[in-house]
């Protein structure tokens, strides 16, 4: 008796390379075309709550990740798992995402910008939960070219997507300066009973740390000026740790 090996779509197979590919590729390209940056997008609307420009780094790593990720799943040894089929097109639509908020971004949509953001977070992060009932099904490998390209990419996105909101409503005066630290502790505390949620079921480490990062970015953004704002980011940092500590080794009890 013989079985055959479940055969990857190709058109799925090609959208996720062709979507980190894009992701990665977005910045030059729009420079390249003449469109705007997204500095002065960030900028405009940032007094309420922002993080240190290092933090922004990570970008590196997810876009290096993500590559990796797509390159994996194209290989045709790969194999066709429940875990790749239920994040695939989710990756597609986050990867796509992130080069739309950038051109969103520099065209000053502040509205869709929003739309964007929330939207790919909610698509990877759905995509994950998904895979997380199969996980025990795939190798080593498959879970690290799936969980930790995408985990990371998703725990980013949860965290951009609040500073990303909290900046447009600055910056179309729904927060006002009277309202500008409740509405940054709020933000923070969003972040982190989202990033806990989310992390807990999970169950990797990969989405939590860099929400981890973000935290502390805005710990050293904001704790001379803003000190309250600034010792929250840290101990919801803190706390958020030792929540994904947790909710990992509870994945392998």
């Amino acid at each position: 008796m013989t079985f055959e090996r479940p055969v990857k779509p190709p058109l799925r197979t090609f959208a996720v390379i062709a979507a980190a590919l894009l992701a990665v590729a977005a910045a030059p390209l729009i420079a390249l075309a003449g469109l705007p940056d997204a500095s002065a997008f960030a900028e405009d609307g940032n007094e309420t709550l922002r993080a240190a420009g290092y933090a922004f780094a990570i970008w590196g790593l997810i876009y290096a990740l993500l590559v990796a990720y797509g390159v994996w799943q194209l290989v045709r040894q790969t194999p066709e798992t429940a875990v790749l089929r239920a994040v695939a097109w989710p990756s597609v639509v986050a990867m796509t995402g992130c080069a739309a908020w950038l051109l969103a971004a520099g065209l000053d949509l502040k509205a869709l910008s929003v739309a964007i953001i929330a939207g790919s977070a909610a698509a990877v992060i759905t995509g994950l939960l998904r895979a997380r009932p199969h996980r025990g099904e795939v190798g080593p490998g498959t879970r690290f070219f799936i969980f930790w390209p995408l985990g990371l990419l998703a725990g980013w996105l949860t965290i951009a997507s609040f500073i990303n909101l909290i900046t447009v409503l600055t910056a179309w005066g729904v927060i006002t300066p009277d309202l500008a630290r409740p509405a940054a502790l709020l933000g923070i505390l969003g972040v982190l009973l989202v990033g806990g949620a989310v992390v807990w079921r999970l169950r990797h480490l990969a989405y939590g740390l860099p929400i981890v990062w973000g935290l502390i970015a805005v710990w050293a953004a904001e704790h001379v000026a803003k000190p309250q704002v600034g010792q929250s980011a840290l101990v919801a940092a803190g706390v958020m740790l030792l929540v994904s500590l947790a909710a990992g080794r509870k994945r392998q009890a």
